[in-house]
């Protein structure tokens, strides 16, 4: 059967996003395409922040209340948030979403000290109280946030769904997270170029992807000038300010949730990023703050 590719675009998580894949025809393509797509609304209802009837609203609004019952996906994302602390030696904290309570990235100007002391003791993963089946946090103020891998989870998700759908060429691409389930019908390479972080309408680099993820992290996605200095939105949960050593890093892994923490955890830990990296195994391009590229293939 001969298979043409067709894009089906989507707005979520506050991305522009698509889905694209090898079918018989359009309307088959769109039929599957929408099955991913309800998928990743289901999680972004479930784990946004911003939706009030959201499980992690929930926990938020019960903090230093009670503790909230939690379902097995729900506890395996906390269960995964616990390594990711771990592994970045404290620096990827899903605690440490209050701290954007004092950053205004759309705005100019550096938070007051006091805004950003104010806010720091409500950070810190070690005092949350969790099981298998409940998760609470002690003190009032205390917030969740799933941002650092929720979309990749989705784009996991949503991708694993195609390919149950008999889905073997194709990709999810959320944001710049992306899945791949197979190269084109052809057999060739998708061609994914990797963002200039000094010049949006430029590339780095061009990456031949057939199967696996791909996730990046910069200092270019939101962030402040002032005097002359970059403030991004990757925030060391430790000071409350963002990390400077990384314009930008991408990451080729086996799943997207994977790459993106990693990439998010090298930006984390600044210098010392590459050795992690190393540690991990995985592929990547990465840019410091001189503008010297990294790459391991």
């Amino acid at each position: 059967m001969v298979e043409d590719i067709y894009t089906v675009s989507f707005s979520a998580m506050g991305s522009r996003c698509e889905v694209r894949i090898a079918a018989a025809d359009a309307a088959l393509a769109r039929h599957i395409a929408m099955q991913a797509i309800d998928e990743v609304r289901r999680i972004e209802q479930k784990y946004s922040r911003y939706r009030g009837d959201s499980i992690v609203s929930r926990i938020n609004a019960a903090a230093g209340l009670h503790a909230v019952d939690c379902d097995g996906e729900t506890a395996a994302l906390l269960a995964y948030a616990d390594a990711l602390h771990t592994n970045s030696e404290g620096r990827f904290d899903i605690t440490s979403g209050v701290l954007r309570k004092a950053w205004d990235f759309r705005g100019g100007a550096l938070p007051p000290a006091e805004t950003l002391e104010a806010l720091l003791p409500l950070v810190g993963w070690r005092k949350v109280k969790r099981s298998d089946s409940s998760v609470f946090l002690p003190q009032a103020g205390m917030e969740l946030d799933f941002g650092g891998f929720g979309k990749e989870y989705a784009v996991d998700r949503a991708a694993e769904l195609l390919a149950v759908l008999g889905i073997d060429h194709g990709y999810v691409n959320l944001g710049g997270d992306m899945r791949f389930l197979g190269p084109r019908p052809d057999g060739s390479a998708w061609d994914i170029g990797i963002q200039d972080p000094r010049d949006m309408t430029g590339t780095v680099a061009s990456i031949p992807i057939g199967r696996g993820a791909l996730a990046t992290s910069g200092d270019y996605e939101r962030f402040i000038e002032v005097g002359g200095r970059r403030y991004c939105h990757v925030l060391d949960p430790r000071s409350g300010m963002p990390v400077s050593y990384w314009r930008s890093v991408s990451v080729l892994g086996p799943l997207a949730i994977t790459a993106g923490s990693c990439t998010t955890t090298a930006m984390l830990l600044e210098q010392d990023g590459i050795d992690f990296l190393d540690r991990s195994g995985v592929s990547y391009l990465a840019i410091d703050h001189e503008g010297r590229i990294f790459r391991r293939t």
